[in-house]
C-alpha cells in the first residue's frame, strides 16, 4: 500500500520541477483532442487511439454536477457518484500521462493505467466542502501514481527511495543543460549546491541514471554460453583459504582440549572466559569470583600465554611463525 503523504510530496516535487506542467493555481482541464495524433507516442499509437476513442463516450461534467457527484459518495458511499467521477476525468488522466512520456518509452497505455488508479483514490479522498475543484486535486494524486510507477519501473534497482533521490530524478539533466547553456562546466558540487541537495548523492543519481541494468544472467556474448556472473571476481577468501582456516580451527581445538588437562580451577576460568570468549570478561570479575586480587589475575594470564606457547611449540616444532600472530592479540 503506497504511503498518501509520500505519494502527494512526489507529486507537488514534480509539479515544480517538471517544465512541462502547468502553473501552480492554474485549473487542470480535461481534454484530449482525438484529431491530432502528433502528440501522441509512437509506441502503442494503435491501442492507444482505441482506448481515446472509447473514453470520449463519457460525458464531462460541469464544476457544479462534479460536486454533487462528490457530495454524494462522500456522504451515502454511492457507486454510481463514484463511477461517473472515473469515467468523466479518464482524458485527465491521458493528460497529465503525456506530460511524463520521455520518462517511460516503452509503453504509454502503463502510465495511463496507473494515473487510473491515482484518479480513483482521488475520488475516495476528495472532500467536496473544501471548495477545491475535483479536477485540480486528482491532478495530484493521478501524477503521484504516474511518478511513482516511472521511478519504481526505471531501473530493476529503486533509483528515487529518498526525497532527494526524487528530486534528481526529475531535475538533475534539466540543470545539467541549465548550466551548459550559461557556459559553466555541470559539476558535481556546483550541481549539488543549485539542486540543495549532498554532492554524493548527485554523483550517485548521475552514475543510476547514465548506466542501464544488465542481468548477471546474460549472456557476455549472443553466440556464448557463458554468462556474466561466471566472469565476476571472488570477494572475501576463497574455497581452499576457508578449508585451510577450518582444518586450522579443528587442529588448534584438539590442541588446546589436551592443554586444558594441564590446568588449574583459574588458569581454565581465565582461558575459556578471557582468553577465547567472544564477550570476554574483566580482570576484575574472574577476580571476584575466586576471592584474588586483580592483579593476581593479570598475573596468572601472563603466565598461562607463556604455557600455552611452551605448550604449543613443544607439540608442534616448526609453527614458530603462527604463533607469533596467534598470540600477537594477547601482547
Amino acid at each position: 500500500m503506497k504511503n498518501e503523504a509520500e505519494l502527494l510530496e512526489i507529486s507537488a516535487d514534480a509539479e515544480t520541477e517538471n517544465e512541462t506542467e502547468n502553473q501552480a493555481g492554474q485549473e487542470f482541464h480535461p481534454l484530449v483532442s482525438l484529431d491530432d495524433s502528433s502528440h501522441l507516442p509512437v509506441v502503442g499509437n494503435a491501442a492507444l487511439h482505441r482506448y481515446l476513442q472509447e473514453i470520449s463516450q463519457y460525458r464531462l461534467l460541469s464544476r457544479e454536477e462534479a460536486d454533487e457527484l462528490a457530495r454524494r459518495f462522500k456522504e451515502t458511499g454511492d457507486p454510481e457518484a463514484a463511477y461517473q467521477l472515473v469515467t468523466a476525468n479518464l482524458r485527465l488522466v491521458v493528460k497529465v500521462a503525456m506530460d511524463f512520456q520521455k520518462y517511460w518509452m516503452q509503453n504509454f497505455l502503463d502510465l495511463i493505467q496507473e494515473g487510473n488508479i491515482g484518479l480513483v483514490q482521488a475520488v475516495k479522498k476528495f472532500d467536496p466542502y473544501r471548495q477545491v475543484k475535483f479536477s485540480y486535486y486528482a491532478a495530484y494524486w493521478i501524477r503521484a501514481y504516474i511518478l511513482k510507477f516511472i521511478m519504481d519501473n526505471w531501473r530493476l534497482v529503486k533509483i528515487g527511495t529518498t526525497q532527494a533521490q526524487r528530486k534528481l530524478f526529475f531535475s538533475l539533466n534539466k540543470e545539467k543543460k541549465l548550466l551548459e547553456s550559461q557556459g559553466f562546466k555541470a559539476e558535481p558540487k556546483l550541481l549539488a549546491q543549485r539542486l540543495n541537495v549532498k554532492e554524493s548523492e548527485v554523483i550517485e543519481m548521475s552514475q543510476r541514471m547514465d548506466n542501464w541494468d544488465m542481468s548477471l544472467e546474460s549472456p557476455v556474448r549472443e553466440d556464448s554460453g557463458d554468462e556474466r556472473k561466471d566472469f565476476l571476481p571472488m570477494l572475501g577468501p576463497s574455497v581452499e583459504e576457508k578449508v585451510a582456516a577450518q582444518e586450522v580451527r579443528e587442529w588448534m581445538a584438539g590442541i588446546l582440549d589436551k592443554l586444558r588437562r594441564t590446568l588449574n580451577d583459574k588458569e581454565l576460568a581465565i582461558l575459556s572466559e578471557r582468553l577465547l570468549s567472544d564477550d570476554p570478561r574483566t580482570l576484575q570479575d574472574i577476580a571476584d569470583r575466586f576471592a584474588i586480587s586483580r592483579e593476581r589475575v593479570r598475573q596468572i594470564e601472563v603466565n598461562l600465554l607463556k604455557k600455552m606457547r611452551a605448550y604449543l611449540e613443544n607439540e608442534v616444532p616448526d609453527i614458530k611463525d603462527f604463533l607469533d600472530e596467534f598470540f600477537n592479540p594477547w601482547r
